[in-house]
Parts: structure tokens; C-alpha cells; sequence
């Protein structure tokens, strides 16, 4: 009877082990209370890159001299070709940086801000439109999310404003085996460099990172943490197996009192 309690405790020990996780290594923004407002609003201005694209509209109150700054709509049906729709053409941003511009030729977008194109061109078409009106877009706006997510993907980002804490949203947050505090960024920059960048996500520090604004392209990836990886060389069902192997050690153990 001694032995059976013996091994019912030890099993239960073991139970207890395995389920037990530290909160330091789960909880996000753990010293937020503390955190003190920093982030500056120039953190999250994207830069035109190659292959982007890009779209511009110019608008005036005279539309008749605003026109031929715009490319022409694109006009597009559904699967049945009866919903015809137009949309708007974008321009390509090629391996040199440049967009083919209406009226004004070659433009060279390469590393500029919406707002310093804007400014470019607002400057340039005022020569021929009286108080232009320019509307810019990124229309290919994307950012990928791998690793110990729920939903691992691509996802096209429409207002091309979005956070790391966004992005782990829409891939359905992180699993309860991902490393938080070592989040890797890898980021494009306009010359195709790939550069890496490592973010704690348990640290309100995170608001102050360059990184905590995604840019076009980026990809995150989330570890998954050192449980999970040594648990990868053993079977999963462990935890269960010990489980039922202490509830059947506790009814002998009853039985055996009886």
C-alpha cells in the first residue's frame, strides 16, 4: 500500500510539472503600467519600395485639367460577366524606382514617404491644375505571419497602417508554445537587403521599436518556445498517458485501503 501511494504522488508531481507555466513567459506587455508615451508619429510612414504599387488620383475643382494626370479606370467583370466594375490602375514601381507618370514623364519614387511624394507632385502638376489635390495609395500592401500562430499566412492590409500586435491578431494570436520575447521582423528595404530584427512582446518597450510598425512586405516569425521544442522528440500524449496512469494509481490505492 506504502509503494502505490508512493507512485500515485510521484505521478501527481509529475502532472503538476507538466501543466505549470511561469507567467513571465505568457503574458504580453507585462511592465505597461510603467510605460511612458514616447512613440513618435514618424514611426509609422511606410517608403515606396520596388514592385510596389502605387496609386495616384489628382483631383481639382476644374476636373477637365485634372484628367490628364490620371490613368485610365480598369474596367473588370465577375465569373458570369454580368457585374462589371472599374478600378483604378496602379502604377508599378520598377527596378529602378521609377513610375511613368502622366504628362510629367519619369518619376523617381524610390524611398519617399506619401507625404514627400505628394509634396513632389503637388509642386510639379501646379504648373498645370490650379490647387491640385493628390490622393496616394500603396494598393499591394501585405505582411506574412509564420511559426506558433493559429492561423499562419498572407494578409493584404488595406490602410497600410498596421502594428506587430495587428498582425499577430489576424493570424489569430500566438499559441501557447510560441516564444514571445524574441519575435523576429524581417524587413525589405528598397534595395532588396533583407535585415532581421528580434522584438519582446512581453516589454513595453516594444512601442518605442521601429519594428512595432510593420512596412510593406515584412514577415514575421514566432519562434516556438524551448518546452515546445525538446517536446518535439517526445511523444504528446506524455502528459495524458500520466494523467490516466494516476487517476487508475489513485483507484487502486482506494481499493487497496478498502
Amino acid at each position: 500500500m506504502k509503494l502505490l501511494n508512493i507512485i500515485s504522488t510521484a505521478l501527481l508531481v509529475s502532472l503538476f510539472l507538466f501543466s505549470c507555466a511561469s507567467k513571465k513567459n505568457i503574458l504580453y506587455l507585462q511592465d505597461i503600467d510603467s510605460y511612458e508615451d514616447n512613440l513618435s508619429s514618424g514611426k509609422n510612414q511606410i517608403r515606396f519600395k520596388k514592385n510596389d504599387e502605387i496609386t495616384i488620383i489628382v483631383s481639382s475643382s476644374d476636373k477637365k485639367s485634372a484628367a490628364p494626370f490620371n490613368l485610365p479606370l480598369i474596367s473588370s467583370a465577375d465569373n458570369n460577366q454580368i457585374n462589371f466594375q472599374q478600378t483604378i490602375q496602379p502604377y508599378l514601381v520598377d527596378e529602378n524606382g521609377n513610375i511613368q507618370f502622366p504628362i510629367l514623364g519619369e518619376i523617381n519614387v524610390l524611398g519617399l514617404t506619401r507625404n514627400e511624394l505628394n509634396n513632389l507632385l503637388k509642386e510639379r502638376i501646379a504648373s498645370y491644375v490650379k490647387s491640385p489635390i493628390i490622393n496616394i495609395r500603396v494598393t499591394n500592401f501585405s505582411v506574412s505571419v509564420l511559426g506558433e500562430v493559429r492561423r499562419p499566412g498572407v494578409f493584404r492590409i488595406n490602410n497600410e497602417r498596421i502594428t506587430l500586435l495587428d498582425a499577430l491578431s489576424l493570424a489569430g494570436d500566438l499559441s501557447i508554445y510560441a516564444q514571445r520575447k524574441e519575435i523576429i521582423i524581417i524587413r525589405e528595404d528598397q534595395d532588396y537587403n533583407k535585415v532581421h530584427y528580434k522584438v519582446d512582446i512581453t516589454s513595453s518597450d516594444l512601442f518605442d521599436s521601429d519594428y512595432y510598425y510593420l512596412q510593406q512586405n515584412d514577415i514575421v516569425i514566432v519562434s516556438p518556445n524551448r518546452a515546445q521544442v525538446q517536446s518535439s522528440a517526445f511523444n504528446r500524449n506524455i502528459p495524458v498517458f500520466v494523467s490516466i496512469a494516476s487517476l487508475l494509481m489513485s483507484v487502486l490505492t482506494i481499493f487497496a485501503i478498502n
